[in-house]
């Protein structure tokens, strides 16, 4: 296949995302951010200087860049090549049980899931791979489920244009098991369903795939 790139639209990553660039503050530095790691250390009852956490805070900044890493990503450039040879291909495109591990906005614990991607191409196709680094860009960030829900289906339509998206995310919300009420295995299920999936026969198609 023929990889073509397309032009695509500007706001393709969402007022969602604009307003994550607008309101984000200056970024501290390495040495500050390490130094917010030892007064939690202390404030938990512990003692930064001895051997076992000495070099914690280090380990902590650089975990916390991979687990953020989303927002030094860009969803426009990962969708914005396209194979449009596709041998009047016309149906949907599924692809599920894409692993993934955010943490929630709200108590900065994770919440680890599956994420099941459906959309009908209209003129091309993505590469399969760039449908789980899409999720990867949304879920390696500050998040609530139903906003990552969100995000993956608006960056789809905006970029690929397609006849229509189908998305379903499955987790469990650590903020849930480990604190507050404490209840292991508890599952949330939040979908998002735009053009032709808004058919309630293919949203019983597309989980009909999804479970198979």
């Amino acid at each position: 296949m023929d990889a073509v790139v397309k032009t695509l639209n500007p706001a393709a990553s969402g007022s969602v995302q604009l307003k994550v660039n607008e309101d984000r503050a200056e970024r501290p530095s390495r040495e500050e951010a390490e130094d917010a790691v030892r007064t939690l250390l202390r404030w938990i009852g512990e003692n930064p200087g001895r051997e076992g956490l000495l070099d914690t805070p280090k380990r902590v900044v650089k975990a916390y860049e991979q687990f953020f890493a989303g927002y030094h990503q860009d969803a426009d450039e990962i969708l914005g090549t396209v194979f449009e040879e596709v041998e009047g291909y016309d149906d949907l495109v599924l692809v599920k049980d894409i692993d993934f591990a955010a943490h929630c906005e709200h108590h900065m614990v994770p919440f680890l899931g599956k994420a099941h991607i459906a959309y009908y191409p209209n003129g091309g196709v993505v590469g399969l791979s760039k449908l789980a680094r899409l999720v990867e860009v949304y879920a390696r960030r500050l998040q609530t489920q139903e906003t990552m829900t969100a995000q993956i289906a608006e960056a789809m339509m905006q970029s690929l244009e397609p006849f229509g998206v189908a998305i379903m995310i499955e987790a469990e919300h650590m903020c849930m098991s480990i604190r507050g009420v404490q209840k292991n295995g508890a599952s949330t299920v939040t979908t998002r369903f735009t053009g032709r999936f808004r058919d309630p026969a293919e949203q019983v198609r597309f989980l009909t795939l999804v479970r198979r």
